[in-house]
């Protein structure tokens, strides 16, 4: 496949993930003060696992252009980007100022027992299986943020679920740092891979791939059902 074909069948891949029954559960529950922390503390650890995944797949990878487009993203990350000077954790804690959350609150969270399955899952499919399979497990989430993909569904997870804050919280989308960089920062970490897709999904490889990236949608269908169970217990 060439990367148009790669972008068909990722796009395809987040459109069935963000049309599913799990996420539209999940953006049917009404957000709360108490329900938008969950989110936000929730989140602060999947980024942060991201950051180990990540390292992973670079550390598996025998292709040194792969290495650095994958270092690229992570300086994005972890260090400054036109974001923010300080890294996107830095973000989420600029968000959870407007629900009350300090960086010790998110900082100091515990997951629920949802999180810890899906961080688990994500961080052996990134350390124990081929660094391909590791890749498609990471790149293929950040594609349910593109709005550019995802318009005609209600956009995004960062557009949707921002937009719910704002209605439902009385906030503006100034107050919402991480979600409105992500809405842009994730289409450029979306188109940067399709190149190595191109490369190396030849043969068995293109299965494998897919494979790959099909179960990481999975998981991220469970980590987002066991936020709306989560959100469904608070007020």
């Amino acid at each position: 496949m060439n990367a148009n074909d790669w972008s068909a069948a990722f796009g395809e891949l987040a459109r069935q993930t963000m049309s599913s029954p799990e996420l539209e559960r999940y953006f049917s529950v009404p957000i709360t003060k108490s329900r938008a922390q969950i989110i936000l503390q929730q989140l602060s650890l999947y980024v942060r696992h991201r950051r180990d995944c990540w390292a992973f797949v670079s550390g598996n990878s025998p292709v040194l252009s792969v290495k650095q487009k994958i270092l690229g993203h992570e300086y994005e990350e972890v260090i400054r980007d036109q974001h923010s000077e300080h890294g996107h954790l830095d973000l989420i804690f600029r968000q959870g100022k407007c629900i009350g959350l300090g960086a010790d609150d998110i900082l100091n969270t515990k997951p629920i027992p949802s999180t810890t399955a899906t961080l688990y899952s994500w961080g052996w499919m990134c350390k124990k299986k081929n660094w391909l399979e590791g890749l498609a497990a990471m790149t293929m989430t950040e594609w349910n943020q593109d709005d550019r993909l995802l318009g005609d569904l209600g956009g995004g997870h960062a557009f949707r679920m921002g937009q719910r804050w704002v209605e439902h919280l009385g906030i503006t989308w100034d107050d919402l740092p991480n979600w409105k960089a992500h809405r842009e920062a994730d289409k450029g970490h979306v188109d940067m891979f399709l190149p190595v897709w191109e490369e190396f999904g030849k043969g068995e490889n293109e299965k494998m791939i897919l494979q790959a990236a099909k179960e990481s949608e999975e998981l991220y269908r469970v980590y987002q059902a066991g936020l709306a169970d989560a959100m469904e217990r608070l007020v």
